[in-house]
């Protein structure tokens, strides 16, 4: 169910769908005498593919989305945890570390230290699996890595190496946390969805977004390829969002946790 789930919203995305109803237009045209029909579909194509890295509209649908939690400054509770969620990770010797992390985690991960920084005597927690590739370290030891490289004490990072989705990490954090406090880091977009999740295993973190892309500043009227990111990162969480009232319609979440194995967190 998670290949498949990633393999649909992988396909769903702006880029490659624009491009797939491109390839169908093409095909269209060159095999059928239907060219009115193939004129439409590359029309849809390219005016799609333009609108999607077009910064005007990619911003005001993505700045929304970010703003819906506002960054973190400080708070007064005792603080315990400080949880990073996990993005993307690339193994390969020949780069350093910091080029085989995401810049997404990486910034994740700087602005958990951050605050972990802010909090003495709290836990680092580190989230994220290896992956499909066979390449023996997890997403969240990776981070750890880069973490001790940058002064944080080994004794003080907790790993949650088997979580695949936020949601395995919302409740897995749950087993540790219980009624402590905790606060919670991941990408601005992510946080709303993120929350949702730590909510319905009995939590409530603070947010500390971070990550944020869509600036209310104009730059461009060009189109671009980092404002298509920003579409692709809009279209990532609405899909997250209508998958989340999906499941959570058809699915207890609480029993479905119970029934699933204990994982207990790694340390280093």
């Amino acid at each position: 169910m998670f290949i498949l789930k990633k393999i649909i919203s992988a396909l769903l995305m702006p880029l490659p769908f624009l491009l797939l109803v491109g390839v169908i237009g093409l095909c269209v045209l060159w095999f059928t005498r239907r060219k009115k029909l193939a004129s439409i579909l590359v029309s849809i194509s390219l005016i799609g593919i333009f609108l999607c890295s077009f910064q005007p509209l990619t911003t005001s649908l993505l700045r929304p989305l970010e703003q819906e939690n506002t960054a973190f400054v400080s708070t007064t509770k005792p603080i315990s945890y400080v949880m990073v969620l996990g993005s993307g990770q690339v193994i390969d010797k020949t780069f350093p570390i910091t080029s085989e992390l995401s810049p997404t985690a990486i910034t994740r991960l700087v602005e958990g230290i951050r605050i972990f920084r802010m909090y003495p005597g709290a836990k680092l927690i580190l989230s994220g699996y290896g992956g499909m590739a066979s390449h023996g370290i997890s997403h969240a030891r990776l981070m750890a890595h880069l973490a001790i490289a940058l002064g944080v004490d080994k004794r003080d990072i907790l790993l949650f190496e088997s979580t695949k989705d936020t949601k395995e990490e919302a409740f897995q954090a749950a087993d540790v946390v219980k009624d402590k406090n905790m606060i919670l880091v991941t990408s601005a977009s992510q946080m709303s969805r993120a929350l949702y999740y730590f909510h319905q295993a009995g939590l409530q973190p603070i947010a500390a977004p971070t990550n944020f892309k869509a600036s209310n500043q104009m730059r461009s009227l060009i189109p671009d390829s980092t404002y298509l990111t920003q579409m692709e990162i809009v279209e990532h969480e609405r899909l997250g969002q209508l998958w989340q009232r999906i499941t959570s319609k058809l699915l207890n979440p609480k029993i479905e946790h119970q029934q699933a194995e204990k994982v207990k967190p790694e340390t280093l």
